[in-house]
């Protein structure tokens, strides 16, 4: 089968394979992640996916890839010993943060420890003024000296972030060209080409983590790249990155930090595009895997982009507690519960589940794998939600009687109740976490979640579905085909893009539209220029244009689309209606300005269809029953079993029901009942 396209996501726990051909999905897999070699598990996936759908590698046109190395790298400390050069004056910036104490009376707070320690942080003779003129002159012989003394020391990554840098970069790159002529061997990054925009200490946090983790990431890539080629796979890889557009693996070796949610995204596209094809623009995505869980609100077709995004929160869900990167990413709260998050009984003695996990290694109890503490998946199993037989279509027999000796031991008697009571508290709990952090996500975005369908995914995720639209009140769930590797099927929908921006502060109604013409002009054509190289044909190139704006004496802003009409009151109009929508009301009669200007720079978006490609099995859809767990109907039902690959376009299933495929289990509670959509997405009316 020629024009065959393959998604990769490595998860915390599994690897997802997805293999598009011309006429939809034609092979999934879903392999335990390798996380001492995560390549190694995408080789391996790769290889016996193929081989059990009757597939050849040389077939493959396209390669995309999404990860969470550069997150894992980053949270667990394992980059590389980084410098920052600093502006004389300024070296603490990354400790001082912004003096905000994000839990007021907490006495004991905890802030993120800086990727650089004080030590390695120094400060360097030079100033340029806000409006990018001179103050003081680079002192050279001083960076020179430095540049030799860090080499000789084993340090590997300096970062440089001089003040005003992303007004005039020339200090900037003097420094880097003396540290290339004395210590080529050193890494270096500039926050003018890696974030060029205003707020030193986000720009000095984003433009440290991009070098801390350049040479894993670069030694990954090209080791993925290796394995690939051995493999026979002839395209090289192109790379997820975190804003949902993709890149090649040179410009993700240089921008890492641009890859830091890469996975994650990929899941708001598959479900912005069957959301699409489905005619529903507006939803609510619910992503749950092995580790984390993730929820991303899709408006207009497309989820929402933000610039603001943290790494390694102390408090989950406290903005101000992680360490700041200022990179466009989809936008999307993430917190610590899914498959193998485990429960426990805390010191207050009330249950409490996640943020750690028992990933892949090693795994839940019934994995069988070494795993003792209980965790969401097996309580799933003790609920009878999960068949023990059939896990990964098969491919892993679950520990059933593990699983329980667990919840009894660790949970239910602890708290003096049965095995089933502990387990379904459990899972209600994970249910509750995930609705509340998606409630207070929605209502900050201007959005309200009862009136939107869920589109849920990820392995565990069309299995806890259902309960966390009840606890939102939403009015039905939607699990897509293939919804166990829904993330590496929405790689394949993505375009090739960047984004560029540039920081210039000005009041609107004192520029004029040749001045902003020409501003994204230049931003466009840097666009044009990456996408050419990599290999987007010129014509095909397209731009949009964006403004991020505020009323004056605001701290934050607002991103709005910028159109070519009557200046400037259309980009005022577009302004008051984006903050209307946000905040309910508009704000008070004061000039507005704009901080930053961005330009987000595309290829043609693939044409591809997310369909399960073939004729459905023939036969009866209900492979059974079993007993499952359902409190409103008194406990342990007899539960119809159905196969959803037998089920057709129309049928009906009524509740209480569990549909199986290979890598997800949808559950349709005793009061709900569930269709099968055109396009084979299980859709529970809750």
């Amino acid at each position: 089968m020629t024009g065959l396209r393959v998604g990769v996501d490595i998860g915390g726990t599994f690897t997802d394979l997805c293999v598009l051909g011309e006429t939809g999905i034609v092979a999934v897999g879903k392999v335990l992640t390798t996380h001492d070699e995560p390549a190694r598990a995408v080789e391996e996936g790769l290889k016996r996916t193929l081989a059990d759908a009757g597939l050849d590698a040389g077939d493959v046109e396209q390669f995309v890839h999404g990860t969470t190395l550069v997150t894992n790298a980053l949270i667990e400390r394992k980059g590389a010993r980084t410098a920052l050069l600093a502006t004389a004056g300024f070296r603490d910036v990354l400790e001082m943060r912004r003096e905000h104490r994000y839990e007021l009376y907490d006495l004991l707070i905890e802030l993120p420890k800086p990727l650089v320690p004080r030590h390695l942080r120094f400060d360097v003779p030079e100033r340029i003024l806000a409006d990018g003129t001179v103050h003081t002159a680079l002192d050279e012989e001083y960076v020179a000296r430095l540049g030799r003394e860090l080499d000789t020391r084993g340090i590997g990554a300096v970062a440089i972030c001089f003040l005003h840098a992303f007004t005039n970069p020339a200090h900037e790159r003097r420094a880097a060209e003396v540290l290339a002529d004395v210590a080529p061997r050193l890494r270096v990054a500039l926050s003018s080409e890696v974030v060029p925009e205003i707020r030193e200490f986000e720009r000095a946090s984003t433009t440290v983590a991009n070098v801390y983790v350049q040479d894993l990431t670069e030694r990954y890539l090209r080791d993925l790249e290796r394995r690939l080629h051995e493999a026979g796979v002839r395209p090289s890889p192109h790379i997820m990155l975190s804003n949902g557009g993709i890149a090649t693996v040179d410009t993700a070796a240089r921008y890492p930090i641009r890859i830091l949610e890469s996975g994650p995204a990929g899941g708001a596209l598959a479900a912005s595009a069957i959301g699409a094809a489905a005619g529903v623009e507006d939803l609510l995505a619910f992503d749950m895997g092995g580790t984390t869980a993730k929820l991303c609100m899709i408006s207009g077709g497309a989820p929402l982009v933000t610039h603001e995004f943290e790494v390694d929160r102390k408090y989950r869900l406290l903005p101000g507690s992680g360490l700041p990167v200022k990179v466009p990413v989809t936008d999307m709260i993430e917190i610590g519960v899914g498959g193998g998050s485990i429960a426990r009984i805390d010191a207050l003695g009330l249950l409490t589940v996640g943020p750690d996990s028992a990933g892949s290694e090693p795994g839940p109890v019934c994995y069988g794998r070494g795993g003792t503490e209980p965790t969401v998946t097996d309580a799933d199993l003790v609920l009878g939600y999960l068949d023990p037989g059939y896990f990964l279509g098969g491919g892993m027999t679950l520990d059933a009687e593990g699983a329980r000796e667990a919840i009894r031991s660790k949970i239910a008697g602890p708290l003096g109740v049965s095995v089933e009571e502990a387990a379904w508290g459990i899972h209600t709990s994970v249910n509750e976490d995930m609705a509340n952090a998606a409630r207070v996500h929605a209502v900050e975005r201007g959005k309200d979640p009862a009136k939107l369908p869920m589109f849920t995914f990820g392995g565990a995720g069309p299995v806890h579905g259902v309960g966390v639209a009840r606890a939102l009140g939403a009015p039905e769930v939607v699990a897509p085909p293939a919804a166990g590797v829904l993330s590496a099927a929405g790689f394949l929908t993505a375009p090739l893009a960047f984004d560029f921006v540039r920081s210039a502060r000005s009041a609107v109604l004192d520029l004029s539209w040749g001045q902003v013409d020409a501003l994204f002009a230049e931003l466009e054509a840097e666009g044009a220029e990456l996408l050419e190289k990599s290999g987007v044909d010129g014509a095909e190139v397209t731009h949009r244009r964006i403004a991020e704006m505020r009323y004056s004496g605001q701290g934050y802003e607002i991103r709005v689309p910028v159109e070519r009409g009557n200046w400037p009151e259309s980009l005022i109009d577009a302004f008051t209606e984006t903050y209307r929508t946000l905040y309910r009301r508009t704000g008070p009669d004061v000039a507005i300005e704009v901080l930053n200007w961005r330009v987000v720079s595309s290829g043609p978006a693939p044409d591809v269809t997310l369909k399960l490609a073939g004729a459905e099995a023939e036969g009866d859809p209900r492979k059974g029953s079993r007993p499952a767990y359902f409190p409103t109907a008194g406990g342990f039902v007899d539960t119809a079993v159905f196969d959803r690959y037998r089920l057709k376009p129309g049928d009906r299933v009524e509740g209480p029901a569990i549909v199986e495929e290979r890598e997800s289990t949808v559950v349709v509670p005793p009061d709900a009942h569930c269709v099968v959509g055109e396009d084979a997405s299980l859709v529970v009316t809750v």
